[in-house]
């Protein structure tokens, strides 16, 4: 039997993973878009970026539709347009809530790896309640790359203490799944979007839930981490 000390550290993905963000995104999204007249951005092209950096989906998005704003500036007006929304929109999945109070119980070391901005971050776990839960965060403007690059993963182990292959990464898309392989690390895959979970990142993770947050449970999910831990002894 696997002690709590024995378990290995999970590092969370926060949008759409811990927390119901992604329509605060889409909404920043569409209104950011809609200022510097592009109109017609619906959630499917939205979707598409799922899992992407905040700065390499609006570098995308710049190139796609020519805008003439720079991406700095670019970066800021979705990130104050975001933040307007998440600190009253988002909240965290119950099962997810669930599974962190579980991990914080038995002193499971956690941290959150997100491609969302650091103020976002925070934003988004105190409107959630998770901010005291959580104090670990690493966030994509903090590294040289965003996922599908496994840098926010890697700079969350070296700031737990911990080696990557002693972590378990959680994550709703498929470019978080990847960064947590490149990482070296475990992923327990909850695909938020509908049917992704056949995309190749998830029938690569190691725990799998393909009905996304319907399906998973905390104490599934726990269940899966002690045995995990067991097996590697």
């Amino acid at each position: 039997m696997s002690t709590a000390r024995d378990l290995p550290a999970v590092v969370f993905d926060l949008d759409g993973t811990l927390v119901d963000s992604e329509p605060a995104y889409f909404e920043a999204g569409r209104r950011l878009l809609a200022a510097h007249g592009v109109d017609g951005f619906g959630w499917e092209e939205h979707a598409a970026f799922i899992g992407i950096g905040t700065r390499e989906t609006l570098h995308a998005l710049r190139e796609r539709y020519g805008l003439g704003a720079p991406l700095e500036e670019l970066l800021a007006e979705k990130n104050r347009l975001y933040l307007e929304l998440a600190r009253t929109s988002a909240a965290a999945f119950p099962e997810m809530r669930a599974f962190t109070s579980m991990l914080a119980e038995r002193g499971v070391p956690m941290a959150v790896a997100s491609g969302s901005s650091r103020a976002a971050i925070e934003a988004v776990l105190a409107g959630a309640g998770l901010d005291d839960r959580l104090p670990v965060r690493v966030s994509a403007e903090e590294v040289a790359r965003g996922k599908p690059e496994p840098d926010v993963f890697l700079e969350a182990a070296r700031r737990l203490g911990v080696s990557p292959a002693d972590c378990v990464a959680v994550e709703d898309a498929p470019p978080g799944a990847r960064a947590a392989r490149a990482a070296g690390m475990r992923c327990i895959a909850v695909p938020y979007v509908d049917g992704t979970f056949e995309d190749p990142a998830f029938r690569d993770a190691d725990l799998l839930f393909p009905g996304g947050q319907r399906e998973f449970t905390a104490r599934a999910a726990y269940d899966w981490l002690t045995g995990a831990a067991a097996g590697r002894h």
